[in-house]
């Protein structure tokens, strides 16, 4: 049996936004001193849609999950998450106002950032992946088709295959600095589970990041998808899902990927079922010829419950990762790749 791992100051970047790195965050600091969160800032949906529209602000809302993940204090916490029911504020969670208000006050979102995460008492860091005003575009040039917008993309059924697809950045951002020199100085680099289209791929996209994560001699680690989205990426095997990823960054760039082999309880396939999502394909022969390698493990998680409130036109999945478990398998294969 494996000895438990003690809090060590191995440093690891989280690459993502919303949920998947949610989950990540708030297992992996129980591991280690350094965690960085690089966070992807397209999220033009929900309460963080309206702020933006109407106040001409930053994305606030995948960087507040990740400022109270990473957060030591948990009456703070629950505060930055609460969500109004009802009234003019009613589905805003009380941490979007408060980064939007930071930023208006500091005339930076930079700024606000470190000012929320001195509040939260972060353990950690937070890092916008830019610092530019953009929004997500996802064109098809052989069918001249584009969409513009992560809210739109999100909820989009795509007519044509997302592989042959050209996502980008209006207009051409450039990267934050500080995203760049966290992933440069990591000892392992963690790309979170996430939509394809709307959190994964707008981050790596951005040049100059997948040009550092070739680069960097940081052990890069996929948490594969536990599900498929419908009418996106229904198919998709994980080595699909891996060959976007890399596809996005402009080349191979990981060593390992982790996927789920365990199986849901009829009552929660059910559930899955009224997602309309279903378990990622395993292909393992794929998978074994990839020039990464491939780790499965037991990693679904329970169901998240709906929020009342949450009452603003977004599109959320309610299936979630065991993050100890996929916590305790990176942690396996950092411990590996050291000791080899």
């Amino acid at each position: 049996m494996n000895e438990p791992f003690a809090k060590t100051d191995i440093k690891i970047a989280v690459i993502g936004g919303g949920t998947g790195s949610f989950t990540l965050l708030s297992a992996l600091k129980d591991y280690t001193k350094q965690l960085a969160a690089i966070v992807n800032m397209v999220d033009d949906g929900g309460s963080t849609g309206m702020l933006r529209d109407e106040l001409g602000t930053l994305p606030p809302g995948d960087v507040r999950q990740c400022l109270v993940a990473l957060s030591d204090s948990p009456k703070i916490r629950d505060l930055f998450d609460y969500r109004f029911e009802e009234g003019t504020f009613g589905g805003h969670s009380f941490g979007n106002i408060l980064l939007t208000a930071l930023e208006k006050v500091s005339g930076s979102f930079n700024e606000a950032v470190e000012i929320a995460s001195e509040i939260l008492r972060v353990n950690g860091t937070v890092i916008p992946a830019t610092l530019d005003d953009v929004r997500l575009k996802m064109e098809w040039p052989e069918a001249s088709l584009i969409l513009r917008g992560e809210r739109v993309i999100d909820a989009n059924y795509f007519r044509y295959d997302p592989r042959r697809a050209r996502l980008s950045l209006t207009p051409n951002p450039t990267a934050n600095p500080t995203a760049i020199l966290a992933i440069e100085q990591a000892d392992m680099i963690i790309i979170a589970p996430g939509d394809l289209y709307t959190s994964l791929g707008p981050l790596l996209v951005i040049d100059g990041v997948g040009d550092a994560l070739r680069r960097t001699k940081a052990l890069k680690v996929y948490v594969s998808n536990l599900v498929t989205k419908d009418g996106q990426t229904s198919s998709f095997t994980v080595s699909d899902h891996a060959a976007e990823i890399e596809r996005f960054a402009g080349g191979d760039f990981l060593n390992y990927v982790l996927y789920n082999e365990q199986k849901p309880t009829r009552s929660v396939e059910a559930r899955y079922k009224h997602e309309k999502a279903y378990l990622t394909k395993v292909d393992s022969g794929v998978l074994k010829r990839a020039h990464y390698r491939a780790i499965g493990g037991e990693f679904l998680g329970k169901i998240a419950k709906t929020h009342k409130a949450d009452i603003l036109p977004v599109t959320r999945s309610l299936i979630r990762h065991e993050a100890p478990a996929v916590a305790n398998a990176i942690m396996e294969i950092y411990r590996y790749e050291r000791e080899r």
